[in-house]
């Protein structure tokens, strides 16, 4: 075992920033490595153990990505692509091993490419998804300072507004567009020869930006060990995807979720991904019925809107569902399984911490439970000192494994570490056998369909309409989505309250931040409950909700 390790001995960052805004070793997390799978050698680029090692293994043949619309890359050709992607960024960009490059596109296969080529190139990969707004981006360009940002020319607009307004410096490179500069022609006249970066284990290879329950958003970083870490944890030990395996997922590849559902597991198995840029739940079925998909990878809200539409036969072809995101109802779970003979596997993870943690698959499974450690990880229940509390008894979700928390220069690392464990934020309970129950969140995010909303900085948006004085976000329990987002808004005099002006409030929400982020339940009222010193009573407002849902049961 081993903990929280110093600087490395060897370095290929020529750009220290990384090294130099990771939070103080004392401030990190006990960092683990009892298995075999978690040693790694001093040297070691992620990239090159996603693409060259698959390659010599299976073959340069094997189709390595696939999109809905019949476009097929194989491994080969997915590694000269990133490799002309890190020829274009050295060559042509003059990027230097260390220097961040930001990323925003939706899932494609080029962005698989440009993500492997800056790893390639010794390079650090800023996630962002193509979803949010500048509003959005602006904090995280402003607190991870890349050099270089590829984007997809559909959403390219927000990024030079970001550019003009908060980093100059930043070289904006479109690509699929028809531009002579364009990153896809530019990649065209290269020939596809690259020397991978020997970069460190321990070299900062990933900047992953959390949701923001405030508006300013962590960078959580992640070492290149670590990006093989969530492979050689939940990858082959829960997952166990075969070279034969194709894979879809409903989740961006800014979201780690989806980056190792569709880059990291499959790589490494030698199997093939499904790329799909956007699909409803509907259209996520019919892909995976029409096109041969074996692991599916979704929400809860996806596999519920599914069987709601009796079309759960369309999933029949699964060798493997995942669920990720919130906890799956026991209902949805059981009809899956009645139905499809399909277990899906539910497990929870984090930025923080980079993918899955706690886990379990086909007889391991506890209907009822996310599961337990995965192999590499432990986790326990504690109370507000950090002292463990024993079976049934509620208590925060703490977790150590090869894999911790490190943000960017922020002062809510202590915030997250408790006496060496990883805090997730979560409220579970342990039973006797040692797996784990989902009971809460413990704090103010707002999980929906999935996605992690911070209700601070929604409230922050619908704040800025002309016509509200103030308001406040809760989420509302909702049987499809797991929680919606619910804005209590308090508006000025004279302004009407109806249905028109909730639904101007949403479109503005809208045009601030990614959509997805929007409230779908508006309610006016006179005023907020707050205490005796002014603060406000966001529990005041759940208890409402709650109430009108046991009186609705």
């Amino acid at each position: 075992m081993t903990t929280s390790p110093p600087a490395p001995s060897y370095s290929a960052h020529l750009d220290t920033f990384t090294r130099d805004h990771l939070p103080p070793a004392r401030l990190w997390p006990t960092i683990e490595f009892t298995t075999p799978d978690l040693r790694y050698p001093d040297r070691l680029n992620a990239a090159t153990e996603l693409i060259d090692v698959p390659i010599a293994t299976f073959g340069a043949d094997r189709p390595a990505l696939r999109t809905p619309a019949g476009e097929i890359w194989s491994y080969g050709e997915l590694r000269t692509r990133a490799n002309q992607v890190a020829q274009v960024l050295t060559e042509d960009l003059g990027l230097v091993p260390g220097q961040r490059v930001m990323l925003r596109s939706p899932n494609n296969p080029w962005t698989v490419a440009a993500w492997l080529g800056v790893l390639k190139a010794g390079g650090v990969v800023v996630t962002t998804m193509a979803a949010l707004r500048a509003r959005e981006i602006a904090p995280i360009v402003e607190r991870t300072r890349p050099s270089i940002a590829l984007v997809d020319h559909r959403c390219a607009e927000d990024a030079y507004t970001v550019r003009d307004t908060t980093l100059p410096s930043l070289t904006v490179v479109e690509y699929g567009g028809a531009g002579p500069g364009d990153l896809i022609a530019r990649a065209a006249v290269k020939s596809g020869a690259f020397t991978d970066v020997e970069t460190s284990a321990e070299d900062v290879a990933l900047l992953g930006p959390t949701s923001g329950s405030t508006g300013v958003p962590k960078i959580t970083m992640h070492f290149h060990r670590d990006i093989l870490s969530i492979d050689n944890t939940f990858g082959r030990h829960v997952l166990k995807l075969a070279a034969d395996d194709l894979v879809a997922c409903s989740a961006p590849l800014a979201f780690t979720f989806g980056l190792g559902m569709l880059v990291v597991f499959p790589l490494r198995a030698g199997a093939c991904a499904l790329l799909t840029e956007a699909a409803t739940p509907l259209q996520l079925a019919e892909i995976v019925e029409r096109d041969g998909v074996t692991v599916l990878a979704t929400a809860p809200t996806a596999y519920r809107a599914i069987l709601r539409e009796g079309q759960e036969r369309r999933l029949a072809g699964l060798r493997t569902g995942v669920s990720a995101g919130e906890h799956i109802p026991q209902e949805t779970w059981d009809k899956l399984r009645d139905r499809l003979g399909l277990k899906v596997i539910d497990g929870i993870g984090a930025t923080e911490m980079l993918h899955i943690f706690i886990s379990a698959a086909g007889d391991g499974i506890r209907p009822g439970a996310t599961g337990k450690p995965v192999p590499g990880y432990r986790a326990a229940v504690l109370d507000p000192d950090g002292a463990e509390l024993g079976p049934g008894e509620p208590g925060l979700l703490g977790v150590i494994g090869p894999i911790g928390c490190r943000y960017l220069d922020d002062q809510r690392q202590q915030n997250y570490v408790l006496g060496g464990w990883n805090i997730t934020g979560d409220i579970f309970h342990k039973d006797e056998d040692g797996y784990f129950f989902y009971r809460s969140r413990s704090d103010n995010m707002i999980v929906s369909s999935g996605y992690n909303i911070g209700g601070p900085e929604v409230e922050a948006a619908i704040d800025t309409h002309p016509d509200v004085l103030e308001s406040a976000v809760v989420g509302r329990p909702d049987a499809e989505r797991g929680s919606v987002v619910c804005a209590f808004v308090v508006l000025r005099d004279g302004v009407t309250r109806d249905a028109a002006k909730a639904a101007e409030i949403q479109e503005h929400v809208k045009r601030i931040l990614a959509p997805y982020k929007y409230p779908r339940d508006v309610r006016f009222c006179d005023s907020l409950p707050r205490n005796a010193n002014g603060k406000l009573q966001h529990f005041a407002l759940r208890r409402i909700l709650e109430s009108e849902q046991a009186a609705s049961a």
